[in-house]
This record gives C-alpha cells, sequence and structure tokens, in this order.
C-alpha cells in the first residue's frame, strides 16, 4: 500500500509536532530565521589533499567507527563523468590523506552514507550539464574501496522497485533496512519518493508523491535518523523537514532550519541542518528572510541554538553555496561539504 493511502490531512501539520503525543519538537518555536548566536569559528586547511589534487564539489562528508573522515568529492570539478581520478577520499582524524579509489565508477556523487559496518554508500545522480553515461544508481563499498553492492541500473532511470531516477540521499539502519530518497529535478511531480529495502536489498515499500501537501516532496534531497528511529527527510523545495515513522506515516514537520540540502542528527539527538540555496529573489531557491548557512539545535525542543552563517558574498546571485553535506564528529567540530566553493571545511568552537 503507498501511502497516499495513509495521508494526514493538511490540518494536521498545522498543529506543533509536540502536540502529536510522539515526543518531537515543536515546529517554528519563537526565535528569528537567522539567529546571531554562533559559537563556531572555521578552522581552514584542515583537509590535507594529495600533492597535485585540488578538492571539488562535495556534498558528502562523514566519519567512521575508527575516527577516520571520509569524503566524496566530484573528482576536482562539479562532475566526475570521464574523469579518471578518485573521488572517494579517507583522511585521518586530523585531515592527513590516506587513500582514495572509485575512479570511472561514479559521475556525480551526491548522497552519502557510513553504516554501522562502515561500508560506505553513495547515490550517484546526473551532472548539471546532462552529460555522461551512468548515474541512476546507490553503491556500497567496503572501506577497502571494494565495491559490494549496486543497486539500480547503471546509466537507465526508472521509477520501479528495482530503478532508481536520480536518487538524492541514502540512510542504513543499525539492523540494515536501507532507505533512499529519490527526485532531483525540480518540479517532478511523479519522481519524488522515500523507497523502503530490506538488509538484502529487496523493495518493501514507497511513500511520497510530487507536492507541497503532508507527505509530498518538492525534493527529498536529505534523509537522518533519531536515537528513536524516525526518519527525517529534507524536503528542500518546500523549506521543511518532514518527520516519518520507518512505515512511512507522517509524524509532524520542521521548519525553522532552514531550506534543507543536509541533515545531520548526533547521538544526543542534536540536529544539523545546512541551507545552501536560500535567496529572497523570487525564483529557484526563493525562501525570502532566510540566509543560507547551517542551523543547528535539539529535536528536544525546536530551538535553534547555533547559526554558522555561509561565507559566499552573492547567495542572491548563485544558485547554491554553503554545504548541502553536513556533518559533527561529537567532540565539538562540525563539517560542511559545499558545492559552490568546492571545499569541504571544519568548524569548531570558539
Amino acid at each position: 500500500m503507498t501511502f497516499r493511502a495513509i495521508l494526514l490531512s493538511a490540518a494536521l501539520l498545522a498543529v506543533p509536532a509536540a502536540a502529536l503525543g510522539q515526543g518531537l519538537a515543536p515546529d517554528r518555536p519563537k526565535g528569528a530565521p537567522n539567529p546571531t548566536a554562533n559559537r563556531y569559528v572555521e578552522a581552514p586547511d584542515f583537509f590535507k589533499m594529495p600533492k597535485g589534487r585540488d578538492m571539488g564539489a562535495s556534498s558528502s562528508v562523514m566519519g567512521d567507527s575508527k575516527g577516520n573522515i571520509w569524503v566524496v568529492d566530484r573528482c576536482a570539478a562539479n562532475s566526475c563523468a570521464g574523469s579518471k581520478l578518485d573521488p572517494i577520499m579517507q583522511f585521518d582524524a586530523r585531515g592527513n590523506f590516506i587513500k582514495a579509489f572509485g575512479a570511472g565508477l561514479l559521475q556525480f556523487p551526491h548522497g552519502f552514507f557510513i553504516d554501522s559496518k562502515d561500508h560506505l554508500w553513495i547515490t550517484d545522480g546526473v551532472p548539471p550539464d546532462g552529460k555522461g553515461n551512468k548515474g541512476h544508481t546507490v553503491m556500497e563499498f567496503g572501506p577497502d574501496g571494494k565495491l559490494l553492492r549496486t543497486m539500480g541500473k547503471v546509466g537507465a532511470p526508472g521509477d520501479g522497485p528495482d530503478r532508481f531516477r536520480e536518487p538524492n540521499a541514502v540512510l542504513v539502519t543499525p539492523t540494515g533496512t536501507i532507505f533512499v530518497s529519490e527526485g532531483h529535478t525540480r518540479g517532478d511531480k511523479n519522481t519524488p519518493r522515500i523507497i523502503k529495502f530490506d538488509a538484502g536489498g529487496k523493495f518493501i515499500k514507497q511513500w511520497g508523491s510530487g507536492g507541497s501537501g503532508p507527505g509530498q516532496f518538492g525534493q527529498p534531497h536529505a534523509l537522518a535518523m533519531d536515537s528513536k528511529g524516525r526518519l527525517y527527510v529534507g524536503d528542500r523545495d518546500n523549506n521543511r523537514i518532514q518527520i516519518f515513522d520507518q512505515e512511512g506515516k507522517l509524524l509532524g514537520q520542521l521548519t525553522q532550519f532552514g531550506r534543507p540540502s543536509g541533515i545531520a542528527i548526533d547521538k544526543n539527538d542534536t540536529i544539523y541542518v545546512t541551507d545552501s540555496e536560500s535567496k529572497n529573489k523570487n525564483e529557484y531557491g526563493h525562501n525570502p528572510g532566510w540566509k543560507r548557512g547551517i542551523r543547528i539545535g535539539s529535536l528536544k525542543d525546536g530551538v535553534v541554538t547555533d547559526f554558522i552563517p555561509d561565507s559566499f558574498v552573492d547567495a542572491e546571485g548563485s544558485s547554491t553555496s554553503g554545504g548541502e553535506g553536513v556533518w559533527a564528529d561529537g567532540k565539538g567540530a562540525v563539517f560542511s561539504a559545499r558545492v559552490g566553493q568546492q571545499d569541504v571545511v571544519r568548524f569548531v568552537r570558539k
């Protein structure tokens, strides 16, 4: 059964999430959209790239259980199509380069997740110029660089249970259940969906469709999970995060974290949300009054406690800047993977 059969009414979403009896933080508690509080400062030149290798556009950064930090970039550019560079890079906890792999396997690495086995999961999409004959897949790699699994069919988009069309994000639960969000083309009313698979990759169910109503998506760009196993979907085009249980039941939404490109939730249910698109202009990214940057808060009360502003000076003139991927190491550092600036930066407490 699709999620359409269990859609909640629009009136339900007007009620603060905490009132739903689910123990969720309220939607939009009192406060400015761009708080002035910011306890973080950029620590420049953290990642030491190998000689002759530049960092490209990236929306992918995350740490493994051994303290290593992994970055997936777009081959020193904003596309890996035709490149011989390795896009998957491993660094130690101090930012020293260890190794890289993955050349020729990905054309537009997008979503990224490291599971409980330290396996690397990467979604591959379509470059902005449309060039390349790969994409539309979710790939699982071992930390040694071995390709363990490819879900979907390389270069062959589709809407069925065994195909993807521009997958945005992937998340794997501790028990191995796999969630994928897809639909990166703005205005597509049919593709946007969340797909659930078992640990073996067998299709279980899907939910969602294009639109702005409850359970619908403009662009399900990011996935994260809290300590209670609730799934947070960054519904970017609708300037909100929608919250579901693992069966697709809508539990609530959060709109106080801006236009979400990336979401990370730590073990204390602190949420980190990066906004790389908000602008005042009435065009793509329209979210008047909201600035680009990383908003940090607690899922216990929904209050945004910190705002790390985007460093790009002309947000109104660019489609994306600042982080599209975000990760926190649990030791006070926040990492931002940036497409517009083509880098990955580390922020630390002042």
